[in-house]
């Protein structure tokens, strides 16, 4: 563990503007190095009687930057206010929070979705390595077991986490990051729903392996979007059901 830099100078701020202010101090020190991955933020007291602010702003400021995902908060004896070493999940909330405003539709998602797709699979058939084809292959045993025992839940969310693990394979954390928010949100959209039967998933993907593994872009490509456009359809179209039934 990590021990706080020597060199944090945090300066007292104003009270009509603290949150805002603290956030802003604590992204500069990350932005210019003075705070690194794993880094642990002074103690609470510590930091209160710094930033001449109360223990309740400054845990406000706290909570919006663990929500911004920047720091995360640990307890115990060890705990505290840590650096992040990296993660996508501030923009999974965010575009989670957008589907729930409604600025972002079901229309919308799943034609991302099919885009964001051709990309990942056309690198995907370049930068696969046998790790990884024995990764995608491991969860479509996983789902296969999932949907023989009927545990929905179990086999959609395998079904979502085939998609992350594809686009890490192309060695890209943006695309990967990207690709995690979607299906997370994506997840919300099929709990709506609700369970239904699936024949078309698991047949799909050991056609899509095999384009794979022989790393032929276009047939991959094309077996993925297929199966998808039909998927989607079909979930569209129950989701417009519901609606008019609301």
């Amino acid at each position: 563990m990590k021990a706080p830099a020597a060199d944090l100078s945090f300066a007292a701020i104003s009270p009509a503007r603290a949150v805002d202010e603290i956030a802003a101090q604590v992204r500069s020190m990350v932005e210019d190095g003075r705070l690194k991955p794993g880094d642990r933020l002074p103690s609470e007291r510590d930091l209160s009687l710094r930033l001449r602010v109360s223990r309740n702003t400054l845990r406000e400021a706290l909570r919006t930057l663990e929500h911004a995902g920047l720091i995360e908060m640990r307890k115990g004896a060890s705990g505290g206010a840590f650096v992040r070493t990296g993660s996508g999940g501030a923009i999974v909330t965010g575009l989670s929070d957008l589907y729930h405003l409604g600025a972002i539709t079901p229309q919308q998602l799943t034609e991302a979705r099919i885009w964001l797709n051709d990309i990942v699979v056309r690198v995907a058939c370049e930068r696969a390595t046998d790790a990884d084809f024995e990764a995608l292959e491991a969860n479509i045993a996983a789902a296969t077991r999932a949907h023989e025992a009927g545990r929905f839940d179990e086999r959609q969310q395998l079904h979502r986490e085939f998609h992350v693990l594809l686009a890490r394979t192309t060695r890209n954390p943006i695309i990967a990051i990207t690709m995690e928010s979607v299906m997370a949100v994506f997840g919300k959209f099929i709990e709506k729903i609700g369970p239904r039967e699936n024949p078309y998933t698991l047949p799909s993907r050991k056609r899509f392996m095999k384009h794979l593994r022989s790393r032929d872009a276009d047939a991959a490509v094309a077996e993925m979007s297929r199966h998808l456009r039909r998927l989607h359809t079909q979930y569209l179209a129950l989701w417009t059901e519901q609606k008019a039934a609301a």
